[in-house]
């Protein structure tokens, strides 16, 4: 269900614990070169090669490949020459962090403006292997070759952008625990399924909080996703004004006025708080009161995010912002969550104690005491539309009502959610709509 994701202390760490180190890293450096070698020589063949090699282990493993390629080798600060069709980037390995130097900057930008394609070892040069973070300069890679396992900055943003295709070598070293791991569509095995002794309830019953007029249709998205994703029952409390237009959109749904709230939680197995709820003091003030006196387990999303504070409560509990949101949660601009992801994440997940879910094409889940899960696997550029955010919202309600803890939950729902884009099969033009429809099946492909 999870694949381990390295960061440069843990594949030290798996270096170290190799037979005969140090004594070994020349061995390992050839097995790595090689990797590398092999990966050009087959999709590059008879290509004009250079490699660009550091001082480092990594420069190591590019002057290998280098010579098994018949290229040249160009070390740190010579220039790049314009004639190469294969571009090695040896420069930095998964050991580097923060801004390359001047002469090392410089041929990084030749790297990326030279036109030719280009290969990178372990981790593009100017990349954070750890963390995905990129301070300066950084190769644009179209292929990264990756020794072992992949590493948290190939996966996670904005690291992710510059990796290309991963292609992952075994050098023959064993694996190891690492404090972040890659979700596998594996994961929605955990997923209750309905069985013969269910009932409406029992199969995931969910109560809906939101749909303010103007906004009918996030609340409507949210509970017709939780429907499709397996929950038994779904009722919505909204304003009195927008219960006849919700009437219309979501028939299956129990429509209950937003002043009976507390009396709907009764039945409700998991809430769902958010989806076009509004901003207003009063609506702040019953998410509040929601999270802090009820046992029940909860998403926040959308309007329900907006000014939180920490809250006191038992029961699984996942935030699921987007950048923007989570920057407001934590006082930093978006632009700073974008560059720094897993931070922002560790500083919510200090600030709320409980499960957030950072939205984006590498969506990272945090938990207190536990490693951080990434879904990364599957990057789908229609999903930047309005509503699919209410939808995954549906999901992880209906997961949560059926019994996952908040992190395993939120995960889960990820992974169904790009599922069912994948599954919708509409790279453009593709709706919030079409992710609901598709989810039976995306959930369907995994029994």
């Amino acid at each position: 269900m999870f694949e381990p994701l390295y960061t440069s202390e843990e594949m030290r760490e798996a270096e170290e614990a190799y037979p005969g180190y140090p004594d070994s890293i020349p061995e390992l450096m050839e097995r790595a070169g090689g990797a590398v070698a092999d990966a050009v020589a087959w999709r590059f063949p008879g290509a004009r090669v250079v490699a660009v090699c550091g001082k480092g282990s990594n420069g190591g493993d590019g002057r290998i490949a280098g010579e098994k390629l018949g290229g040249r080798v160009v070390e740190v600060g010579e220039e790049v020459p314009d004639d190469a069709e294969v571009i090695v980037d040896a420069l930095f390995g998964t050991g580097f962090h923060g801004i390359p130097r001047p002469e090392a900057a410089r041929q990084i930008e030749q790297i990326n403006a030279s036109g030719a394609h280009v290969v990178a070892v372990d981790v593009p040069s100017g990349v954070d292997a750890s963390t995905g973070e990129v301070a300066g300069a950084a190769v644009q890679a179209e292929l990264t070759v990756t020794f072992h396992g992949l590493k948290v900055g190939l996966v996670v943003a904005p690291g992710r952008f510059h990796s290309g295709e991963i292609e992952l070598a075994n050098i023959g070293l064993e694996p190891r625990e690492t404090r972040h791991l890659r979700v596998t569509d594996h994961i929605l095995a955990l997923v209750p399924r309905k069985n013969e002794g269910d009932n409406k309830y029992s199969a995931g019953s969910v109560l809906l909080v939101g749909g303010s007029p103007g906004m009918s249709g996030a609340a409507a998205l949210a509970s017709r996703a939780a429907f499709r994703a397996d929950a038994g029952y779904v009722a919505i409390a909204a304003p009195a004004e927008s219960l006849p237009i919700l009437e219309t959109l979501v028939v299956e749904a129990v429509k209950r006025p937003l002043e009976e709230v507390f009396d709907a939680v009764g039945r409700a197995g998991a809430l769902a708080l958010g989806p076009g709820l509004g901003r207003s003091p009063e609506k702040k003030e019953l998410v509040r009161r929601l999270l802090e006196e009820t046992d029940v387990p909860a998403v926040v999303d959308a309007d329900a995010l907006y000014e939180l504070e920490p809250f006191s409560r038992e029961a699984p509990t996942v935030l699921t912002p987007h950048s923007g949101e989570l920057g407001r949660l934590i006082g930093e601009e978006s632009s700073w969550v974008d560059d720094h992801r897993l931070e922002a994440l560790a500083r919510a997940v200090d600030r709320f104690d409980c499960a957030v879910l950072l939205k984006g094409a590498d969506t990272l889940i945090g938990a207190p005491g536990r490693p951080v899960l990434v879904h990364g696997t599957h990057t789908i550029p229609a999903l930047a539309t309005a509503g699919t955010g209410d939808v995954l919202t549906g999901i992880t309600a209906a997961f949560l009502a059926k019994g996952l803890d908040a992190q395993t939950a939120a995960a889960a729902a990820s992974m169904a959610h790009g599922l069912a884009a994948i599954r919708a099969g509409k790279p453009r033009g593709m709706v919030a709509g079409d992710v609901i429809e598709a989810l039976p099946h995306a959930l369907g492909d995994q029994d």
